[in-house]
């Protein structure tokens, strides 16, 4: 066998080799993708972490940035947590009073416009009046339903806690190796690519990066300023709204879902005046986000106009879920970086055209 052939039969069984890896260890994708996209946006701050550490070895400072980050996701989740079991008992009693009162119809109901009359008399037949027996208003929330969507809860939460765990472990790793594993990967890709290997690992941390500042970072701006505005208007638990605001924001067109659900909430206690207020002020925060400070953070550190940027977060979501808002956005950095190498530049110059013309 000649060498050439020998190198096309390495590269076809490295490959072959590769996906058999993936297809192995395809359930632990999510949490090496995170561990990765976690690494990679931390990693400035880590470096800065490691210049002041005066031991010796890399293990002690790995574990530790790796506990503080698994901190940082605990706190939040477990304040929803301790704020999702006080409301718990509140809910429950609330159904209860439903089931032998019924449900009181706001004020507010009769004067919406064209439509009003008719939820009026659907209010009053279905959920005005006390639930008599034989009638199963509820019976989405009998015992065996409750019992049955319980387990499904337990068994997702199992599958999720897991998946953290892991993605903490391959943390770990990365932040005491990464520094090798870096090179590594350049050396490959150099190989594999040629030299515009590194520029594209570059394009593509600079892509994930900008992402996450533009998503989280914005994210928690539109939360902080809505969980502001649902405490003016009065609505209940504006802390914890403004938190889920916050996450809901980091996805395309989730923030809208919280501030028109609060708004909802605030309308059905008779509070007009704030519904509106919230719905206005929901919008104008996403327009500003969205049309101003979005495409600066993430097209200006993907080099990518805002549209194929918003492209890559959607398509990234809808294949990859959540992890999808970073990956979408590096994958289509990288594309269009692999185009820009193939592809000749532009020569449609002023001078150049005039010359053509002349």
């Amino acid at each position: 066998m000649t060498q050439r052939g020998q190198r096309a039969t390495r590269i076809a069984l490295a490959a072959a080799l590769f996906l058999l890896a993936l297809y192995t260890v395809r359930a632990f994708l999510p949490a090496l993708g995170w561990a990765v996209v976690i690494a990679i946006a931390a990693w400035p701050a880590y470096r800065r972490y490691l210049a002041g550490w005066h031991g010796e070895g890399r293990t002690a400072p790995a574990l530790l940035a790796t506990a503080a980050i698994a901190i940082l996701v605990l706190i939040p989740f477990l304040l929803l947590a301790v704020e999702a079991m006080r409301d718990a008992r509140a809910v429950a009693d609330w159904v209860i009073i439903a089931q032998r009162e019924g449900v009181p119809m706001p004020d507010w109901l009769g004067t919406v416009p064209l439509v009003g009359p008719r939820l009026v008399h659907w209010w009053q037949d279905t959920l005005a009046q006390p639930v008599v027996p034989g009638v199963h208003r509820f019976a989405g929330l009998d015992s065996s339903v409750i019992l049955l969507h319980t387990r499904k809860i337990g068994g997702a939460l199992i599958h999720r806690v897991i998946t953290f765990l892991f993605t903490l472990l391959t943390l770990f790793f990365l932040f005491r190796d990464g520094e090798w594993l870096a090179k590594q990967t350049i050396q490959a890709a150099e190989r594999v690519i040629g030299p515009s290997g590194e520029r594209l690992g570059m394009q593509m941390v600079r892509s994930i990066r900008g992402t996450l500042d533009g998503l989280v970072l914005v994210g928690l701006g539109e939360g902080a300023v809505l969980g502001v505005g649902y405490a003016i208007a009065g609505a209940p638990h504006a802390a914890l709204l403004g938190a889920l605001t916050a996450v809901a924001a980091m996805i395309p067109f989730g923030a809208p879902l919280l501030f028109l659900s609060v708004a909802a909430l605030l309308a059905a206690q008779g509070a007009i005046v704030a519904a509106i207020s919230i719905v206005a002020l929901g919008f104008v925060v996403l327009f500003v986000a969205d049309h101003f400070l979005r495409p600066i953070m993430i097209g200006g550190a993907t080099k990518l106009p805002f549209l194929w940027v918003l492209l890559g977060i959607l398509g990234g979501v809808e294949t990859f879920g959540l992890l999808g808002l970073f990956l979408g956005p590096a994958i289509m950095a990288a594309l269009v970086l692999l185009w820009q190498e193939v592809m000749p530049p532009r020569e449609d110059t002023p001078s150049q055209a005039g010359s053509y013309r002349g």
